[in-house]
């Protein structure tokens, strides 16, 4: 990776760590599953008038859909309903980065070196230094949903570059065109779960004073979480293989539980900011260095 696709990946790790804070403040005005499908409807409605739909297999459009937008946020936000802190959830859920270079081995055939296992196995072990320390914040369920969520995050990480191997994708249009497919199907378990009251609700307390923060945290999910995130995340996956750039998203849980500390009263432990450390020395080792193009003149030409 270039210096400028590191500094891309880095960035998208601070804007989804601040976007467990955002996710932490809209759940106190929308339910969780109708939170999931009041998001992507947002960009849904305009993506149809305004985006032109990208040449890919619908297959690959509704598996990506299903797994980053229904698997991964209808599960999240269940999670930090029922009690999952914001930072710990920050954490257990970059369990997709070694979903992803797993599943980038085992379906898409991508290489996996010995420095880039070395290093994620360095992020993993201080992943699993901060659990372990943070065991008794959140009861097993949170975190089991959380896990879940994590790994449809992996599979929307591996369907969305499958739909990336055609050079004319713009990953962007992508993006918004995935947003079609969560709404219904979040909305339909929003239905049965939280019944048919909970849209009524949730629209009629848009009108006190307590919903601004709450209407705050909605549009950072929506506009910095999802379409600026997530935009340049599939850009970064488009240039390079699932394993080299999902190791980044080890850094968002270093965002998240610092954010977490500062504004939410969450103190992290001596042992977690240690593990921190490793997170971000694992990631760095785990990311292969970018080549040097040979001088110009031992460049072969064709004629």
């Amino acid at each position: 990776m270039s210096l400028r696709d590191r500094a891309l990946a880095a960035t998208v790790a601070v804007l989804w760590g601040c976007n467990f804070l955002a996710i932490h403040q809209t759940l106190d005005l929308f339910p969780p599953l109708l939170l999931g499908a009041l998001r992507f409807a947002v960009i849904a409605v305009p993506t149809v008038i305004l985006v032109p739909r990208p040449r890919v297999p619908l297959r690959w459009l509704i598996a990506y859909g299903l797994g980053f937008g229904v698997v991964q946020f209808g599960f999240l936000f269940i999670a930090m309903d029922i009690g999952m802190p914001p930072g710990l959830a920050s954490l257990v859920l970059q369990a997709s980065a070694p979903f992803t270079v797993l599943l980038g081995a085992l379906l898409l055939r991508e290489q996996v070196g010995r420095r880039q296992a070395a290093g994620i196995a360095l992020a993993v072990a201080g992943l699993v230094a901060i659990a372990v320390a943070r065991a008794q914040s959140a009861a097993l369920l949170p975190v089991l949903l959380t896990v879940l969520a994590a790994l449809g995050w992996a599979l929307g990480n591996l369907t969305s570059r499958l739909a990336l191997r055609t050079p004319a994708t713009n990953p962007m249009h992508l993006l918004l065109w995935m947003s079609l497919v969560p709404p219904i199907p979040l909305y339909a378990l929003s239905f049965l779960m939280e019944g048919p009251d909970a849209l009524p609700t949730a629209v009629a307390a848009l009108t006190g004073p307590d919903a601004l923060p709450g209407l705050a945290g909605f549009a950072y999910l929506v506009v910095i979480g999802t379409i600026v995130g997530s935009g340049i995340w599939n850009s970064l996956m488009r240039r390079h293989p699932a394993g080299v750039v999902a190791p980044y998203s080890l850094l968002v849980p270093v965002v998240g539980m610092g954010m977490s500390a500062l504004l939410l009263a969450e103190r992290p432990s001596v042992v977690e900011l240690a593990a921190a450390v490793v997170i971000v020395g694992g990631v760095l080792l785990g990311t292969p260095r970018a080549r040097r193009r040979a001088p110009a003149e031992e460049v072969p030409t064709r004629a």
